[in-house]
């Protein structure tokens, strides 16, 4: 059975121009029009690296090589009648597994001598390699007439450069699953913080209280953290890792709030969605409150000697990697 190995992209792709050459291989061919004339079908090139891997010079049943190859008058198997062809080929796969795979994109490029510049395709879809498919292609790269009219630029002094870069694709073989509650789980606790003026300590802890299926507590600086220290109050919410699945991750909308306790209008907040994990057990205001402010007689943050902290916050979700 004559197995196909050529991925033939798709004819007359979008090109455009660049300075800069090619990243990995560029293809000089001098004396081109004598390829025709020698009936030359296919004009290949040395292999060359990118990605890590070897591209080119493929030795076929035939014991002919195959590389990057240029079609003067066409690839016709593959649709390239009246046009100049370029493809490509993976070599070095006889050590791979017969399973192996390779995800690369790749853009071939002629080079225009009157524009000074590249002339690449702009494929942006992956092409998948493997042990029936080693091959990729432009099979109507250059319309023949275009292509042979040195008034266009791409044939100079019977010279023509072609390029190619291949950017390889590689999977970590990581990913997460975002499963999101239908019944979102709201959550709440009240913090009074007595004595506020007595506090010698860098940071105070809450009571556990439980949310969802899971513990957590309030952590409060009343002398400030990072930017907030010696200029306002920091508070956050943290969550008991220990009541934590391992690898997983709670999406959840928080607020921590210092409340006003003369005006309901006027306490001060933060709010967010965040992830909380075995990593990043955290999350609050380093600046919830100017200390200036909650001392103020007037403010209503500090009535008898007294603050109230407040968190609310809604469990999304969890995040968990994939299994499938």
């Amino acid at each position: 059975m004559d197995i196909k190995t050529i991925d033939t992209l798709c004819s007359d792709k979008t090109m455009k121009g660049r300075k800069a050459p090619p990243s990995h291989y560029t293809f000089k061919i001098k004396s081109f029009s004598w390829l025709s004339k020698a009936s030359v079908q296919k004009c290949t090139s040395e292999e060359f690296e990118a990605g890590g891997y070897k591209w080119v010079k493929l030795l076929d049943e035939q014991r002919h090589y195959r590389s990057l190859s240029i079609y003067p008058d066409g690839n016709k198997k593959e649709g390239g009648k009246d046009h100049v062809s370029i493809d490509l080929v993976l070599v070095d796969t006889s050590s791979r597994p017969l399973d192996w795979e390779i995800n690369a994109i790749v853009n071939f490029s002629a080079y225009n001598f009157i524009d000074d510049e590249y002339h690449i395709t702009q494929d942006t879809d992956v092409r998948r390699f493997h042990v029936l498919k080693t091959e990729c292609g432009v099979a109507k790269f250059i319309d023949r007439s275009t292509f042979y009219d040195s008034s266009n630029g791409y044939l100079m002094d019977d010279t023509c450069v072609f390029g190619v870069e291949v950017f390889v694709v590689k999977s970590t073989n990581r990913g997460d699953c975002l499963s999101m509650f239908e019944g979102p789980i709201p959550c709440s606790y009240t913090w009074k913080f007595t004595n506020f003026s007595s506090a010698k300590l860098d940071k105070y802890e809450s009571e556990t209280f439980v949310g969802g299926n899971y513990k957590w507590k309030l952590l409060l600086y009343p002398n400030g953290i990072v930017e907030g220290k010696g200029n306002s109050v920091s508070l956050f919410l943290v969550l008991d890792v220990s009541t934590l699945p391992a690898n997983t991750k709670l999406v959840v909308e928080n607020i921590v709030r210092a409340k006003n306790q003369k005006s309901d209008e006027r306490h001060l907040q933060t709010k967010a969605c965040r992830k909380f994990s075995n990593s990043n057990a955290a999350w609050g205001s380093r600046q919830l409150v100017a200390l200036a402010k909650l001392k103020d007689p007037n403010s209503g943050f500090l009535v008898d000697d007294t603050c109230v902290f407040e968190t609310e916050f809604t469990i999304l979700g969890v995040m968990m990697p994939r299994t499938d």
